[in-house]
């Protein structure tokens, strides 16, 4: 899937010679957490969140800047600090450059862009105009209109015991697993060591998701390396 076929196209935006009060109104009038921020043509210019307008003189909530802070941190850090507490137009306060998407970027780019910059949205654009939103929201609506995967027929044992094992010798994870598989009328047991609880999780969900089991008992366990008996 792409970002055109999840996103929100009903985009409340924002100019840049708007006021931080007529932002903060805005966001809490349309119960909305960023405002993209465009010109007179639609083109976005930056972006303005919640986040932007926290830390206000007017309320008392700016950023304190210690001495110490004065000292290692760049003038232009402490200088945008304070745009952020006092500017009063959106032009003070955006972020921008903007990090953004554009229609047929695929969902695992979106994704991925949201984990690298910890940002809950994405404005979507095509050809630098604001076309949508994708947002957290969006990801997880489009996970519960996923349609199940098929009913699958009966899997001979050993061929599920080899697609299972085949496919965990695939995964980056796994080299440093002793692992067995046994199956018995597509009920699978996993036995093992592995360095991490999640590893063990992971080897459960791998096996679950292969067409023809029916169920998973893990038996692995966390063993430090270099303790394995096997």
């Amino acid at each position: 899937m792409k970002a055109a076929d999840i996103m929100t196209t009903t985009v409340v935006c924002i100019k840049a010679d708007a006021t931080v009060l007529e932002a903060a109104r805005l966001l809490l009038g349309e119960r909305i957490s960023a405002l993209p921020v465009v010109d007179a043509t639609g083109r976005l210019q930056g972006i303005v969140s919640e986040g932007d307008l926290i830390h206000r003189a007017e309320i008392g909530s700016e950023k304190i800047t210690t001495r110490w802070k004065a000292l290692f941190e760049e003038g232009a850090t402490l200088a945008r600090d304070y745009l952020k507490a006092h500017g009063r137009t959106v032009a003070d306060v955006m972020s921008h450059p903007v990090v953004m998407v554009e229609e047929d970027t695929e969902l695992s780019v979106v994704a991925a862009r949201m984990d690298q910059f910890g940002i809950k949205r994405l404005p979507v654009v095509r050809e630098g105009k604001v076309v949508g939103i994708v947002s957290r929201a969006n990801l997880l609506q489009a996970l519960i209109a996923a349609p199940a995967p098929p009913a699958t027929p009966a899997v001979d044992d050993a061929a599920l015991r080899e697609q299972i094992l085949l496919k965990l010798d695939r995964e980056p994870w796994s080299p440093s697993l002793v692992r067995n598989i046994i199956v018995q009328d597509g009920n699978v047991e996993i036995w093992g060591h592995a360095d991490s609880a999640a590893q063990c999780e992971a080897c459960r969900v791998l096996a679950a998701a292969i067409p023809g089991v029916k169920a998973v008992t893990n038996h692995m366990v966390v063993t430090p390396r270099g303790l394995y008996t096997w």
